[in-house]
């Protein structure tokens, strides 16, 4: 069941589609942007198996819905995502159960896998705390937008494990693999400034400011060229673990395929016309 039909949808006053806000998962829909609020605020957002079989789920539904043209990930009330749930995790691992043991492969590896491949921006919405799993999330997302009150913290080490949610891949690649080996073995805090200067997020505002900033960029980006945004995702993902011959080559594969699209023709046109660009993603 994906996060579409698990509950009933309803309108609130923008007009935008949203979601029960008993779910673990609110969905919103408005101006090619889908925005995905992790919601259990009292928790801080941390993991349940059943928050990251939605969030699974729902990344999935976005990548696959030509009406989603961008996609924003935040954190409803004061945190961002704490990480894995522990309560239920220790439950688990009292009891015997090998869930605890299995989610990696299950949960945390496809959704920042889906993430990463999603073929359309992905803006992490840092409100408050980002800690172990929920650090990566926004790592592996295209951009970080932040607010003043968020923190990052690799949260690993101090419970015994290494990174996973993809962090030993995307962190060295933000900030370098000293700084990322550090952060990692000290479990040290990052506060927003930080995260600014060490290039873990583009951009802090006010936390009052926060959801409207990454609404706008996304929408920015929403009515873009989102084929080519694609592209830039995939060739510099591909660039990062190849040689130059390898990169070039993927860079001529891609021109030639987005030079055939309506978007190009579009932006060359109006180029020659003088006038604004109308993109529609094809």
């Amino acid at each position: 069941m994906t996060a579409h039909h698990s509950t009933q949808a309803t309108t609130n006053a923008g007009g935008e589609s949203e979601r029960s806000a008993e779910d673990v998962l609110l969905i919103t829909d408005a101006d090619g942007v889908r925005t995905l609020t992790l919601n259990r605020p009292k928790a801080y957002n941390s993991l349940t198996v059943e928050l990251k079989e939605r969030l699974l789920a729902a990344l999935r539904d976005a990548a696959e819905d030509d009406e989603v043209r961008a996609v924003v990930l935040t954190g409803a009330g004061k945190a961002f995502c704490a990480g894995q749930d522990l309560k239920e995790h220790v439950g688990m691992l009292r009891s015997g159960d090998s869930a605890p043991l299995r989610t990696v492969s299950e949960h945390y590896n496809p959704i920042v896998t889906t993430i990463v491949d999603m073929p359309k921006p992905v803006i992490a919405a840092v409100n408050g705390s980002a800690a172990g799993a929920g650090a990566a999330f926004a790592y592996a997302s295209d951009l970080r937008i932040a607010g003043a009150s968020a923190s990052f913290v690799m949260a690993f080490a101090g419970v015994g494990l290494g990174p996973d949610s993809g962090a030993s891949w995307t962190l060295q690649r933000l900030i370098g693999q000293g700084r990322a080996i550090e952060l990692m073995m000290l479990a040290r805090r990052v506060d927003s400034a930080e995260a600014l200067r060490l290039g873990l997020v583009g951009e802090v505002v006010p936390d009052e400011e926060l959801a409207a900033r990454a609404q706008a960029v996304a929408a920015q980006l929403a009515a873009g060229p989102t084929s080519a945004y694609a592209k830039v995702k995939s060739t510099v993902a591909a660039a990062a673990s190849s040689s130059l011959a390898e990169a070039l080559a993927a860079e001529d594969a891609a021109q030639t395929e987005l030079g055939r699209t309506a978007d190009h023709r579009e932006a060359v046109e109006a180029f020659v016309e003088k006038r604004r660009p109308k993109f529609t993603g094809k």
